[in-house]
Order: C-alpha cells, then sequence, then structure tokens
C-alpha cells in the first residue's frame, strides 16, 4: 500500500499530523496500450475524443501508470473507466480493459462502466455484465460527445432506471455555463442537470467538476431538497476555479464533495497543493480526501 496520505500534507498549518487520511481519487481514466498506441486511429473514429486528445502532448494512460503514480503520491484507492465513446462496441473493450485492471489491481481500483445510453437495451446489459465483473457504478458519461442531452428522457431513463433499482451511482459529465471556453466543456449546465435529478429523485447522480457550480444552488431550500442524492467531483478543479471553492462549498455540501482529479488531465502534485491551499479544517478535509466516497461507495447497509 502506497504511504499514508497525511505525509502528503505536512506543510497545512490546520491539520493534525497524526491521524492519516484515506485519499480516493473519484475521477480517473485508462485506457489500453493499443489505444494509446494507436492515438491517430481512434481520432478518427470518435470526434469527442478528437478534440480532447488531438493535441500530442494531451496525456494518455495505462492503469499500471496510474497505480505508479498513486503509489508515488500517496494516493490509495481510485475509481476509473475508459473513455464514454460514441461507438457502444468501443465502450465496450473500454470495459473490458477497465474488467482487468480492476482484477490484477483490486484493493487499488475500482471500476465504473461506460456506455452510450442511446445504445438502449445494450446499453444496460452491458452495464449488467459489468456489475458482474465487480463494477460499481456507471460513468463519466460524455453526453456532448455520445449524442444526447441529460434532460432526454428517453435515452437516460431506462439506465437510470435499471441504476436506482440496483442502487449504483452514475457519474455524467457536467460544466459551468459562464467562464472560459476550453475542448470537452459541453452543454450540460445546473439547469439540466437539476432537472435530470428532480425527474430521478431516487438516483445517485455524480457531477463530475463540481457540477458546474451547482452546489452553490443548494442555498435554496427547494433545490437542496431536489438535489438530495446529488454529489460533485471536484476533478480539474485547478483549471476552474481558485483554491477557496473548497471551503465555501463545504460549508454547502459538505457530505457530498468527492475529490477527484481527471487523471491523466491533473497530476496528484497539483490536485493535492490545490486542495492544501483552501486550509480546511481537518475533519472537512478527511470528508473531501476520501470519506465521502467511501460511504458513497460502500453504504453502511452493504457492509
Amino acid at each position: 500500500m502506497p504511504p499514508v496520505a497525511w505525509r502528503r500534507f505536512d506543510n497545512c498549518p490546520r491539520l493534525c499530523q497524526n491521524v492519516p487520511m484515506k485519499i480516493i481519487d473519484l475521477h480517473t481514466h485508462i485506457l489500453s496500450p493499443e489505444v494509446i498506441r494507436d492515438r491517430a486511429r481512434y481520432l478518427e473514429r470518435d470526434g469527442w475524443f478528437r478534440s480532447l486528445y488531438q493535441n500530442p502532448k494531451a496525456r494518455l494512460a495505462t492503469a499500471d501508470e496510474l497505480v505508479a503514480d498513486m503509489d508515488r503520491d500517496g494516493v490509495d484507492q481510485a475509481v476509473t473507466f475508459g473513455f464514454a465513446w460514441a461507438d457502444e462496441g468501443l465502450c465496450r473493450a473500454s470495459n473490458d480493459y477497465v474488467a482487468e485492471a480492476i482484477r490484477r489491481y483490486p484493493d487499488r481500483l475500482i471500476g465504473f462502466a461506460v456506455v452510450n445510453p442511446r445504445s438502449g437495451a445494450a446499453a444496460i446489459r452491458e452495464v449488467e455484465r459489468c456489475v458482474e465483473l465487480g463494477f460499481r457504478g456507471v460513468g463519466e458519461l460524455l453526453p456532448d460527445g455520445q449524442g444526447y442531452t441529460l434532460d432526454e428522457a428517453d435515452v437516460l431513463d431506462p439506465l437510470l432506471n435499471w441504476l436506482e433499482e440496483q442502487g449504483l451511482p452514475l457519474l455524467a459529465h457536467t460544466n459551468e455555463p459562464v467562464g472560459h471556453a476550453y475542448c470537452g466543456k459541453g452543454c450540460n449546465t445546473p439547469e439540466v442537470v437539476y432537472r435530470l435529478a428532480k425527474r430521478h429523485p431516487r438516483a445517485t447522480l455524480i457531477c463530475a467538476h463540481w457540477g458546474g457550480g451547482l452546489p452553490f444552488y443548494e442555498l435554496m431550500p427547494e433545490v437542496r431538497r431536489v438535489l438530495a442524492r446529488v454529489y460533485y467531483d471536484t476533478a480539474a478543479s485547478p483549471f476552474l476555479y481558485d483554491s477557496s471553492i473548497f471551503a465555501l462549498a463545504a460549508r454547502i455540501i459538505r457530505p457530498k464533495i468527492l475529490f477527484a482529479t481527471d487523471y491523466p488531465l491533473l497530476g496528484y502534485p497539483r490536485a493535492l497543493r490545490h486542495l492544501r491551499a483552501a486550509e480546511l479544517a481537518e475533519d472537512d478535509l478527511a470528508r473531501i480526501l476520501g470519506g465521502n466516497a467511501e460511504r458513497l461507495l460502500w453504504p453502511p447497509e452493504q457492509t
């Protein structure tokens, strides 16, 4: 196992130095050596993949590289998945690679399945297959790249209904409606997520990238009720917000913040420095780094 996480925070004045904190990264991407080696061919096959990775400097990583970086930087476990291709066959191949990875690293990696909900029954069959292989959720869905929005009930409802019955979470890419443009920003903004949550009050939803700012609307009591089962991952935070977002969000949604990087887009040293700069109280830091994720992924009734 990697060194305990508190050793990475020895410069944080508000952190107790004697209590180890588990780190769980809720949002990482891995791809097979074949996809990485033949990147150009996959750039031709998927437009959203091309928009994100046509720059040869955009890093792709294997499962072995992810675990090596986790070891180096004191990260205990990571939720990992492939790329949410528009083509369901490519999604299945990504899931096969993740299944192999979680077999090799059962104590370190937690698999989520990528599917295209537009595939209908085929997508649900693929999730069923992945759950049998030990996967614990679905995501990260990329609605803009897969040809739908989170508002399309006919596309998403069958999958969400099945996930509700199984008690499994869905992680989806979401983004802020204002600010700078960037590759992959998309159109699934807070109001779209809100309508999805209102349509599926029993579903467990994880919004990538802070839900595009949705947590701050939870100051409205009626919105807070609708979003009771919505969580927020912190993937790519340094590219989007200054570090004060952690303390501000903790005052509103403390149990629902999930530490995440969007690895390999963001490495652990920068992500942990960004979080450390918020100078959070010890209990808030422990919740964000791993406590909230543990309760989400392994609810007390399942342990």
